[in-house]
């Protein structure tokens, strides 16, 4: 059954929740009969998770081998998450094009940094004069987006300071819009978050510094938010790590973390579209996606947390969010519903990428041979 590429299923389809019948055949959805499909029983069906906000061929130290990232897109493909978006690598990745069995990958290109105000050996590092040309290199990098390090600590200052100059980071933003591609950053304090809004950026990773003056613009302009909350998570330890030398720093990061979570309800209340992105690579393994919506789950609820890691993150990334016919057969089985316990999708029952079983639960078998009427 691994491998099969001609199947059948027949169960509740999301987000429509609707019981019926889908076949698959040439690594497409079909809603008719599929001659000689393997069937696969009943189930719970999800278009692919997204993980929007992750870093396949990036570790700690920087760029990995081939080897070690050819894991990374695996242990996301095993977690039902079929469409990533690599958020910045210093490692090349156009080669996950040429694999059929791997997720499909949305780059941006490396991350936009300034010398010593980012980790050592992730991002290219240029000075603000230097910004609209280097996001002009990185967009023939990336797939129609490009990622700035909005803020980082300034060893001066004591404390998160932004990177880039108000009318630097709008002329290269508005640059970028010119050659067709969108431009996210990494930003956890307020300052920069505001001003990298302000200046028309589309997305905003981590957002913990956002104040309702910034949400009401970001929901005005429907900036996206991946608030990366296992990463946040994190804060803790890194104001420990930083407190002895900067401790307004630490102070701030703790700060930021307490009201993490009014943050958030405040931008899913005002109509901030929020999307799932765990950080994997650099210091997060890879293959979160689930515990990822599920800590999302506390604000948005189950089906807010289920669209923004399924099918609001695709429509938002230009790729197909329903199962209907014709479209690219990538989704995920569950035995269970997901919009009554968000723990099912940590054990997808079936992976389904490109229209074959990539991965599947041992204890469900599937019946020997098609059905009557299996007939295409």
């Amino acid at each position: 059954m691994l491998g099969a590429d001609r199947l059948h299923l027949r169960g509740v389809v999301l987000p429509d929740g609707d019981h019926r019948d889908v076949w698959v055949a040439d690594g497409v959805v079909r809603l008719e009969p599929v001659r000689d499909a393997v069937n696969l029983g009943g189930a719970f069906m999800l278009p692919g998770l997204v993980d929007a906000h992750c870093h396949i061929g990036l570790e700690s130290q920087g760029a990995v081998p081939y080897e070690v990232a050819e894991q990374h897109a695996l242990a996301e493909r095993r977690a039902g998450a079929l469409l990533l978006r690599d958020a910045g690598s210093p490692a090349d990745a156009r080669w996950i094009d040429d694999r059929e069995d791997l997720p499909r990958l949305i780059r941006a290109g490396r991350h936009i940094a300034r010398p010593k105000r980012y980790l050592r050996n992730y991002g290219v590092e240029i000075e603000p004069e230097e910004l609209v040309a280097e996001v002009e290199r990185q967009v023939r990098r990336g797939d129609g987006w490009v990622k700035l390090v909005g803020d980082w600590i300034d060893r001066e200052v004591g404390d998160l300071a932004p990177l880039w100059p108000f009318e630097t980071a709008r002329a290269a933003i508005a640059r970028a819009h010119e050659l067709g591609a969108r431009v996210t950053a990494h930003v956890f304090g307020e300052q920069a978050v505001a001003e990298l809004v302000a200046a028309g950026i589309d997305g905003i990773e981590h957002g913990t510094g956002i104040t309702p003056e910034v949400i009401s613009m970001m929901a005005e302009r429907q900036v996206a938010l991946v608030p990366t909350m296992l990463q946040v998570d994190n804060f803790e330890r890194y104001a420990q790590q930083g407190e002895a030398r900067f401790p307004r720093y630490a102070a701030h990061m703790r700060a930021l973390y307490a009201r993490r979570s009014e943050t958030l309800g405040a931008a899913h209340d005002a109509g901030v579209p929020i999307y799932a992105g765990t950080d994997a690579g650099g210091y997060l393994p890879h293959g979160l996606v689930a515990q990822e919506m599920a800590a999302l789950s506390t604000i948005l609820g189950n089906q807010g947390a289920l669209a923004a890691g399924s099918w609001a993150a695709r429509r938002w990334l230009g790729h197909p969010d329903m199962l209907t016919d014709g479209a690219p057969a990538d989704f995920v089985v569950f035995d269970a519903d997901p919009r009554l316990d968000l723990r099912v999708l940590q054990a997808p029952k079936y992976v389904v990428l490109r229209g074959r079983v990539m991965e599947a639960d041992a204890s469900n078998s599937p019946r020997s041979g098609p059905e009557p009427g299996d007939m295409r």
